[in-house]
């Protein structure tokens, strides 16, 4: 299989037959997860739909080398944590496959990112190395077709005079940032935007008190003077990304996929319910495609999906079998 097929994927029955096959390839060439696999039992050959494949607990990123090819990593992609805790970690072997999928997903959902002047608001992420999302975002600036594009940490009278002066303007912009710093800003200046999506990628990083996302974008909405927040959805284990254009209802691109798990029995897959997120990103082939988040969801009919919170780990049942 030809791994930029994927991204031609047109229909559901397409998308389960690319996913099995996916299956099977890292099945044969990721120890980590083969060794998983053969813990509970399962075979490529006893596997006929997406619903009956093992999703590798996210946990493993954290201790394990999680990588489906013996080619070095280009890069090495590491989540954000607290002082002394333990960070999840990325290979990466191609770096052009994950610029195509978020290109894509971007352009999927948004049109062409050069059509925007990106403005990326990430000081926590800005102050840290290896962070997947400055990755995307600063591929997004290169792309723009606008000077005006650009990182701003913690510059938040410069960000407001300039988006201020590029809306009324009419000019198309993408603002994204970290939840705790949108609020700073709107802090300090109050906007009333046109022509300009703010997208937010969650998280207070300690910076603020946890709000959930409706009371998030609520205050957003009345800071910013838009009617909807934006969102997006990703996470260092992946190489794609969901999008929600507000209500917090999140669609993902073809090659993506959320599936949901009982949160009593996690290798049973409940979809329409609410249970843990789990998640089948087509993109990240050379590691694991099939990973059960932290996060707790429900799948609506349409495929879409929203995030309702995030387990303890005290609540991430019968998914520790080789974590430690």
């Amino acid at each position: 299989m030809r791994l930029d097929s994927i991204f031609t994927i047109s229909s559901a029955r397409e998308f389960e037959q690319k996913a099995l096959k996916v299956f099977q390839y890292q099945f044969e060439n990721n120890s980590v997860y083969r060794s998983f696999c053969d813990l509970l039992y399962k075979h490529p050959s006893e596997i006929n739909t997406i619903n009956e494949i093992p999703f590798l607990p996210i946990e493993f990123f954290k201790t394990k080398k999680v990588i489906s090819t013996s080619r070095n990593p280009q890069a090495i992609f590491t989540s954000s944590g607290t002082t002394g805790s333990q960070t999840s970690k990325h290979l990466v072997p191609d770096l052009n496959l994950y610029k195509q999928s978020f290109n894509k997903g971007f352009n999927h959902f948004y049109g062409p990112v050069e059509d925007y002047v990106v403005l990326g608001l990430l000081p926590s992420y800005l102050e840290r190395e290896g962070s997947s999302l400055i990755y995307m975002v600063n591929d997004f600036i290169a792309q723009s077709n606008h000077t005006e594009s650009g990182f701003y940490l913690n510059q938040y009278d410069v960000i407001a005079e300039k988006l201020k002066s590029l809306d009324a303007a009419g000019k198309k912009v993408l603002l994204i940032g970290v939840s705790f710093a949108l609020l700073d800003l709107i802090e300090k200046h109050q906007f009333s935007l046109k022509s300009t999506i703010v997208m937010e990628t969650g998280g207070m990083k300690g910076r603020r008190k946890e709000l959930i996302r409706s009371e998030l974008h609520a205050i957003l909405k009345q800071g910013f003077g838009v009617s909807k927040i934006h969102s997006e959805y990703g996470m260092t284990e992946l190489l794609s990304q969901a999008y929600s254009k507000g209500d917090g209802i999140f669609n993902c691109p073809p090659w993506m996929k959320v599936l949901t798990r009982d949160t009593e029995d996690p290798l049973t897959v409940n979809n329409h319910h609410t249970g843990g997120i789990n998640i089948i990103d087509l993109a990240n082939i050379n590691s694991c495609s099939f990973i059960a988040t932290q996060d707790l969801g429900k799948v609506h009919t349409n495929g879409s999906f929203e995030v309702l919170g995030r387990f303890d780990s005290s609540d991430i049942r019968g998914c520790n079998l080789m974590v430690l």
